[in-house]
């Protein structure tokens, strides 16, 4: 039997709640509750398209040219984004992970990114799933295991199901009083106040045929400091994502650029540590000393 492009599966239940982990790129592939998506998922047949569910580490989004200064050292990466010349959503998308602990509800999945051309830092890298009451829980450790300071960013890479067609007739309520203005290359080109404007989902309103690909801070958060993205569809359903205080950015992505039988099927809500191009501006960046480890979470579930 051909194996899965994203290598194995690893199963989790919970009630009517199920999910699949996989062992390429360590990132979720679906996950479903009674039969109805919540995060849009991608076929066991085929390979991760536009970074489903995939974990982005140790940077999201993107990098310019894929240069970086850090320690007063210029690093260059590998441009995965040639077209735009960048660097783009770390280094674990395409490697193998392994499952360190695994239960019916459960699974933590590890990897380890050793020293490299561009990124000569040691990380350990561990992301729990797990299926509860309250839905689907991710949460992520990053440790240094060097024997010096390194940059580090952390991301994932959901899309929000709208249960089934397009996200069209969806509407998204989301609270952020900025945006991240972007240039042609998708980088940092400023920021604006969202009100008024058109990414502003204060008071939830229908996506229609709106293009977005953009990040958004200064996020609106409850009193357990969580900001939160609720997307509601035609079939009555909500789908609502949160993220700790720890994810300062909210990229928002309507999959117009993906493959033309998989467009705007679901609307990636990506939580993030820090800003698009931060190993460059530094905003939002992390400096993990020799033995320090940062965790982070975010969750969905269906209303």
């Amino acid at each position: 039997m051909t194996p899965a492009p994203s290598g194995e599966q690893f199963e989790l239940g919970y009630g009517e709640q199920r999910a699949s982990v996989v062992e390429v790129g360590g990132g979720i592939r679906e996950y479903a509750v009674a039969g109805r998506p919540v995060l849009d998922p991608y076929p066991l047949e085929a390979m991760c398209d536009g970074g489903h569910g995939a974990p982005l580490i140790p940077w999201p989004n993107r990098l310019e040219d894929g240069r970086y200064r850090f320690h007063e050292v210029d690093y260059q990466l590998p441009l995965s984004e040639p077209a735009n010349r960048n660097a783009i959503h770390g280094l674990l998308r395409w490697r193998p992970w392994r499952a360190l602990e695994r239960e019916a509800d459960r699974v933590r999945m590890a990897a380890r990114i050793h020293p490299m051309t561009g990124y000569p830092f040691a990380l350990d890298v561990s992301i729990e799933y797990r299926l509860g009451e309250d839905g689907l829980t991710v949460s992520t450790t990053s440790m240094n295991i060097g024997d010096r300071a390194c940059p580090y960013g952390a991301g994932q890479h959901p899309y929000l199901s709208p249960g089934s067609g397009p996200i069209d007739e969806c509407t998204l309520e989301l609270g952020a009083r900025t945006r991240i203005l972007l240039d042609e290359r998708q980088l940092p080109s400023g920021s604006e106040p969202v009100a008024g404007g058109e990414l502003d989902f204060a008071a939830a309103r229908r996506l229609g045929e709106q293009r977005i690909d953009c990040a958004l801070t200064d996020l609106e958060r409850d009193d357990a400091g969580r900001a939160r993205a609720r997307l509601s569809a035609p079939d009555g359903a909500t789908v609502e994502l949160w993220a700790e205080e720890s994810y300062t950015v909210l990229q928002l992505f309507t999959g117009d650029t993906l493959s033309p039988a998989r467009r705007r099927l679901g609307l990636a809500v990506e939580p993030m540590t820090c800003q698009p191009n931060a190993f460059r501006s530094g905003v939002g960046l992390v400096r993990l000393e020799p033995g320090e480890s940062l965790s982070t979470r975010w969750g969905v579930r269906l209303l």
